[in-house]
């Protein structure tokens, strides 16, 4: 998990941090996830503001409480926060890269070319 950034929530970075370990598999669904007092102690948090973070979890399906037991990870968690992100990333990425792209005559032809263009691995194939 990740140190506390300056400028967002830190309820909301905890809630990030718990399901980035979903996302990249450290926290297996079905898990038990670290507990309130667990992530407060690691961040250097009060207790609180962890607890609001895995609220939010709780409310969005991500965490299930087990009574008497504690917090653990939701069958289906992972996938659904991959939808939610892959979502996201075209909200925030592509929208305004298209938008761009069409403001300067670029068809998402010449997007794609120019992406292709930045990925390829140098020198692949030539020879000097």
């Amino acid at each position: 998990m990740s140190m506390v950034e300056e400028g967002r929530a830190i309820f909301l970075q905890i809630a990030q941090a718990v399901e980035d370990a979903i996302l990249d598999g450290s926290l297996a669904e079905e898990s038990q996830a670290p507990s309130t007092n667990e992530l407060a102690a690691f961040h250097r948090i009060n207790p609180a503001t962890a607890g609001k973070g895995v609220n939010l979890l709780v409310e969005k399906g991500v965490l299930h409480k087990r009574r008497g037991i504690g917090m653990f990870v939701t069958a289906g968690a992972r996938e659904a926060l991959l939808a939610e992100r892959r979502t996201g990333f075209a909200e925030r990425f592509l929208d305004p890269l298209l938008a761009e792209a069409n403001a300067i005559g670029l068809s998402p032809a010449d997007v794609a070319d120019l992406i292709r263009g930045r990925t390829a691995p140098p020198d692949q194939g030539t020879t000097p």
